[in-house]
């Protein structure tokens, strides 16, 4: 059957025509002004559709547009919000002022989700918000991104319990005709495809776009008629299928983005891979890089190696991604054969031990042998990363391992409630939105009154009760309920208690039942007749997570006990819709993962803008955010060998926490019935958060840290016809060949008799044979520090010693350096010898180190 295809759109009158184009910006998503002029056309049909603008506008009667059009009032607000969307895209931003040399230097970031807004669902949880906070930041801020990603035809799964609180998942197919999505076309007005060979059928891919602000973003989809049935689905379900699917789709988004970049003219100086599922698109880089610039594969992977940043979201071992070497072979030997290497170098780069034939190929190791640059997301996620990965660095102390910590953020603009972005406006000023760089600007938040920050956090209080109410009226419908079970939902939650929300992937180390682990004494607090609290829960399992699904079982369970009165709530289908009315109304953000299995934790973050109090284990980010005036802890950091011990005691912790700090000072009030110690927390959180967690700090110290060395790397790198590169790419090799020449025969120190004093110094000489390599490519470094009781040197920082003396002939030299005594105590002296090159963003990559 032949079918012709049509694409039919609204057509709305010339006064409103900028709605359309905004509609298809999700700079939307982050001004409520806009957002207004939707719920003004018709508010039922903008919250049927999801909140999405472009499903919304092909929805509205063509009388409701005309009626819309002929309202002068209305017009004018148009007219109003698009001069700020246009001012917006125009206008340029701290980037452009910083670094005006480097505009036209894009960086490229990989992510296989995206959480952009509830209306185009590519996402599952924290790494796609956060994907999607990076993309908004950099736009606000005018960082030259290009992203890349996966259009998922059924995305992630939408959640409903059964009559028992069982999760059962639920497909819905998404409408990319009605999304702000849109088909890339060449000049000619073709779609732009690409292809990717899979088992020696090409499998064609068609690009998508979303304009994130001024911030483009691909999405690659396999779901067209040019592929056969299995190819096609590869881009179906995000997180979905089993191990061979996920390999086709992190070959899609590796190979297939970097191809789709290509094709739509964009070459990128660096790349930034968020997690390690985008990992093959260095493959593709170092292909291109041997077949057009005619490098080695050696050649290529130095200069991949020195233009990519890494993000591990991971802090166990178990939780990266990893693949079965036969299924790694079966999809890409034959591109491995076109790069020059032998099969057992390939799979060598993502195993930690080489030789270990039992290992499978994990795409993190990968990642972090291919990047220059690596980070945790959080300063303690940076510790446990460099505990986990230490034996890539043979030799090397862990605490030097090259993998730093930039501590995630998160978009203010897209996370604190109108209320409060209307109300930091007024006593922030201009900068607030204008110079997100400007982060002591949040400083100003102890101007605001304290009535009228209470009494817009109290609104918005009321507003989450009354988005749970009609929200659990929805759940009663689909359930099948009664009436009069209905009608009792209006009762549910009190707009005045205090509120305390739970909301996340129910994973068992995050405990989302453990405030449950004593029902008598949480029912003491809650039907408290003078000072109760209440409780918001959301959140889903993966689909295979069995223990997950039960914990959510457990919960609903309570929700249907009496004797909570109907103060504790689960709400099904957590989206970021959801997530929204919780971070911007309840109390206390709870947070009880078992440390230290929260690499970061964005939602504490997302509350703390709208001056939400966190209470919370401290692992992630609290460990930064956490001060006696921010907020509250359970415990002091403490791991345990034992689960159940940790559980029970964390639990008595949380208790105590509730009782004796949070419930008192929140309901301690003055004669205007204020909680002012509670709101000088709130100030002093809000200010807090702005300035150290928002996306845009993230987005500074990437630059800052990464993006322009990198950059300034790749600039020269490339000159002269990759002249430096290939240069590099020998000194490396040539280094490594010679190394095992290299030792030190002698550290002359000399003999300090009687009690040495804090700060003593003493000069020491190095000796040492150099084989072929001249000590200028070396970097002979002392350490020296307290001695713990296992001998080692703590807390060092090394210092370079200076070349004194040099017998070419001889193949001899001898280095003088100086030790101060610091601190009292056992005190510990040592020397080691690394490679030194001014090219290199750090000698660690070759994996070459000599040790007194």
């Amino acid at each position: 059957m032949h079918i012709k295809h049509f694409l039919i759109f609204p057509k709305l009158p010339e006064k409103i025509r900028p709605l359309q184009e905004m509609s298809q910006n999700v700079w939307y998503s982050w001004n409520w002004e806009i957002t207004k002029l939707f719920i003004r056309l018709d508010a039922e049909t903008w919250e049927n559709c999801d909140q999405n603008p472009v499903k919304m506008l092909s929805q509205l009667s063509q009388e409701t547009l005309e009626k819309a059009a002929a309202d002068d009032g209305f017009v004018a607000s148009i007219n109003r919000v698009y001069q700020k969307y246009q001012d917006y895209i125009s206008r340029k931003n701290w980037f452009t002022y910083q670094y005006s040399d480097q505009v036209d230097n894009k960086i490229a970031y990989f992510s296989l989700e995206y959480g952009l807004d509830t209306g185009l669902p590519v996402y599952s949880g924290g790494l796609g918000v956060l994907s999607g906070d990076t993309l908004k930041s950099a736009s606000d801020l005018g960082i030259p991104m290009v992203a890349v990603g996966l259009l998922y035809r059924y995305g992630y799964f939408r959640q409903y319990l059964s009559s028992d609180g069982w999760q059962q998942e639920k497909y819905v197919e998404n409408d990319w005709y009605h999304m702000p999505v849109q088909p890339v076309k060449d000049e000619h007005g073709e779609l732009v495809k690409v292809s990717v060979d899979f088992l020696g059928t090409p499998v064609h891919i068609q690009i998508w776009k979303v304009s994130v602000g001024n911030v483009p973003l691909y999405l690659l989809d396999t779901n067209i008629p040019e592929n056969p049935s299995k190819y096609r689905e590869i881009t179906s379900v995000l997180y979905g299928g089993d191990k061979e699917m996920r390999i086709r789709q992190e070959i899609i988004l590796g190979i297939g983005g970097v191809k789709a970049l290509r094709a739509v003219g964009v070459e990128p100086s660096i790349y930034h891979m968020n997690e390690g599922h985008s990992w093959f698109l260095t493959l593709e880089r170092i292909r291109d890089l041997m077949h057009n610039r005619q490098l080695s594969f050696k050649e290529a992977s130095q200069y991949i190696w020195s233009t990519t940043i890494f993000t591990t979201h991971t802090p166990v071992p178990a939780g990266n991604e990893k693949f079965e070497t036969v299924l790694i072979k079966r999809y890409l030997e034959k591109f491995i054969s076109e790069l020059g290497i032998s099969w057992e170098q390939f799979i060598a780069i993502g195993k930690v031990f080489a030789n270990d034939d039992d290992e499978q190929f994990c795409m993190t190791v990968a990642a972090l042998r291919n990047s220059a640059f690596a980070n945790g997301v959080s300063a303690l996620h940076g510790e446990v990363s460099r505990e986990m990965w230490h034996h890539i660095w043979p030799g090397l102390p862990v605490a030097e391992v090259p993998i730093k910590s930039v501590t995630n953020g998160v978009h203010p603009r897209s996370w604190v409630s109108h209320d409060m972005d209307e109300l930091y406006e007024s006593y922030f000023g201009a900068e607030y939105r204008n110079k997100p760089d400007v982060l002591n600007a949040w400083e100003n938040v102890n101007k605001i009154p304290d009535s009228e920050l209470w009494r817009i956090h109290s609104k918005r209080r009321e507003r989450l009760v009354f988005f749970a109410r009609k929200r659990l009226k929805k759940q009663l419908r689909r359930a099948g309920a009664s009436q009069i079970e209905i009608k009792n939902a209006d009762q549910i939650l009190d707009p005045q208690i205090l509120t305390i929300g739970f909301a996340r992937r129910y994973s068992t180390y995050k405990r989302g039942n453990l405030i449950f682990s004593d029902i008598d004494r949480l029912l003491a607090l809650i039907n408290s007749t003078d000072r109760p609290i209440q409780i918001i829960l959301a959140g889903k399992a993966h689909p295979l997570d069995n223990p997950g699904k039960e914990i959510i079982k457990e919960i609903y369970q309570h929700t249907k006990d009496e004797r909570f009165l109907n103060r504790v709530v689960f709400l099904e289908d957590y989206d970021i819709n959801v997530g929204k009315y919780l971070v911007q109304g309840v109390d206390v953000w709870l947070n009880n993962p078992r440390r230290p299995l929260e690499a970061s934790g964005t939602s504490g973050m997302k509350a703390a803008l709208n001056g939400v109090l966190n209470l919370s284990i401290l692992d992630g980010w609290w460990c930064e955010g956490y001060a006696d005036e921010t907020g509250f802890k359970i415990g002091n950091g403490e791991e345990y060998d034992s689960n159940e011990i940790q559980d029970h005691l964390e639990a008595e912790m949380l208790y105590n926490t509730i009782e004796k700090e949070i419930i008192p000072l929140f309901y301690e009030r003055d004669k205007n019935h204020l909680p002012l110690a509670w709101i000088e927390k709130m100030k002093a959180t809000i200010s807090m958060a702005g300035k150290d967690f928002s996306s845009h700090r993230m987005l500074l110290d990437y630059t800052q840290k990464f993006y322009i060395p990198a950059i300034n790397l790749s600039i020269k790198l490339q000159s002269d016809e990759m002249a430096l590169t290939k240069s590099v790419t020998s000194w490396v090799e040539k280094m490594s060949n010679s190394w095992e020449s290299i030792h030190i025969t002698n550290v002359d120190i000399p003999d300090m008799e009687g009690t040495l004093f804090v700060g003593q110094k003493f000069p020491l000489k190095i000796s040492m044979s150099l084989g072929e390599i001249h000590p200028d490519n070396l970097s002979v470094e002392v350490i020296s520090g307290k001695l713990d009781s296992q001998e080692q040197i703590q807390n060092y920082k090394p210092t370079e010693a200076t070349l004194v003396e040099h017998n070419e002939s001889e193949h001899v030299a001898v280095f003088s350096g100086e030790v101060t005594c610091k601190e009292s105590g056992r005190f510990g002296i040592t020397v080691r010898i690394i490679p030194k090159n001014e090219h290199l963003p750090h000698t660690f990559k070759p994996k070459l180190i000599q040790w007194w």
